[in-house]
């Protein structure tokens, strides 16, 4: 099993079936997994974030998102996107046409 795969594994049971759980651990920032939606291609997207709500703080410190793949040995969900709005930061590792549909990779971004 790659590490994609790991990651699939690992984001669907910290889901347990619903499309959004809040991980609340005493002096940590409560980590939020989130179903967004699907790409242009119809592929899952889930987003693993955290907020800093408890100052009314509604950045994503960071926000990574992850498209779920349907390979023939199993499901992966490899990262796509990496945002921290403290620090200005958005990266990307796809280019999209208007439409949504992936068209350039960005190989410094993707090390898989």
């Amino acid at each position: 099993m790659n590490r994609y795969q790991e990651f699939a594994t690992y984001l669907d049971q910290l889901l347990g079936g619903v499309h959004a759980v809040r991980i609340a651990v005493s002096g940590y920032l409560p980590l939020s997994v989130e179903e967004i939606g699907s790409s242009g291609d119809g592929s899952r997207l889930v987003s693993l974030c955290h907020y800093g709500e408890q100052n009314g703080d509604l950045m994503r410190d960071p926000d990574i998102v992850f498209l779920f793949h349907n390979l023939p040995d199993g499901t992966a969900a490899e990262p796509v996107s990496f945002r921290n709005d403290y620090l200005g930061i958005v990266q990307e590792v796809y280019r999209y046409n208007e439409v949504g549909r992936r068209t350039h990779v960005l190989p410094s971004l993707n090390r898989s």
